[in-house]
């Protein structure tokens, strides 16, 4: 004779007793571990915590190992699951949400990066897009000014100047403002290049074959400026006497007039005599 405890009934024997478990509703068997469960919730959660089960509680499925029911999560539609972490979500833009904060998820082709400067990289790259600003260009150049801007080169250069209280995002601006002449300190190209040679006395960044030396030193060779004048002009054009073109603008005699004194200054006369010539 075989009895049930929590039926309180006698069966006639062992195998008895056995099919009235498998078949009542009040036994909830786990066969690999032997164990009898008073409730289905009751087995599932001794799926759930025994290591020797690889159940997925959504479909009510045991897997032969951990790593083919990981997989299974992450096959699955029904599944919003991080392998990362081992961790599930309610749903998917929770999900997409975790990646996004922890994993520095692609938002295209969700591919997963492990910093944010790699993420950076291969939306730059790959998606002509800017992952700060979350913001497509058409093409690689858009992308490339768009990254040279203010936003992402703050403006840390101060400039040195005297009353001058600006500030640059690149040592290269800074110097176009120095040698434009439109600092309030009066900095000019000609007086920034001065101080350069002054300060160069190991010639680390300056040319020596390309400086004018003297009793007081050397210095950056003068530049001569050159323009046309209304003196040019024959009565229907400006005409230039070297060349006797003739243009309807000064502005466009007076780039040629510039062209022939470079010309003039690269076969050895120098320019400050062609400028002289021109202002006749």
């Amino acid at each position: 004779m075989a009895y049930c405890d929590r039926c309180s009934r006698w069966f006639p024997h062992d195998r008895a007793l056995e099919q009235h478990e498998e078949d009542s509703p009040y036994h909830w068997r786990c066969d690999n571990c032997d164990m009898d469960f008073g409730s289905f919730r009751a087995r599932q959660q001794h799926y759930r915590d025994s290591r020797r089960h690889y159940y997925c509680d959504e479909h009510d499925t045991h897997f032969d190992s951990e790593a083919h029911l990981k997989r299974h999560y992450q096959r699955s539609a029904d599944h919003d699951y991080c392998a990362t972490c081992e961790s599930h979500f309610d749903d998917n833009d929770d999900l997409w949400s975790h990646f996004k904060t922890n994993h520095h998820a692609c938002h295209e082709c969700f591919k997963l990066f492990n910093t944010r400067d790699e993420l950076r990289k291969h939306d730059r790259d790959v998606h002509t897009y800017c992952t700060d600003c979350q913001q497509t260009f058409m093409n690689q150049n858009n992308l490339k000014q768009h990254l040279l801007s203010n936003y992402h080169n703050p403006s840390t250069l101060t400039c040195p100047g005297l009353n001058c209280n600006r500030s640059f995002s690149s040592s290269a601006r800074l110097m176009l403002h120095l040698e434009s002449g439109s600092c309030p300190s009066g900095m000019t190209r000609k007086e920034l290049d001065r101080r350069v040679v002054g300060a160069d006395r190991n010639n680390v960044i300056t040319n020596p074959s390309r400086l004018l030396c003297g009793p007081s030193g050397c210095e950056p060779p003068v530049t001569t400026r050159v323009w046309a004048t209304a003196r040019s002009y024959n009565g229907e054009s400006y005409e230039c006497f070297l060349c006797h073109a003739t243009y309807r603008t000064l502005a466009a005699l007076t780039s040629t007039f510039r062209a022939h004194a470079t010309r003039a200054g690269s076969t050895g006369v120098p320019s400050r005599i062609v400028a002289k010539s021109l202002s006749r």
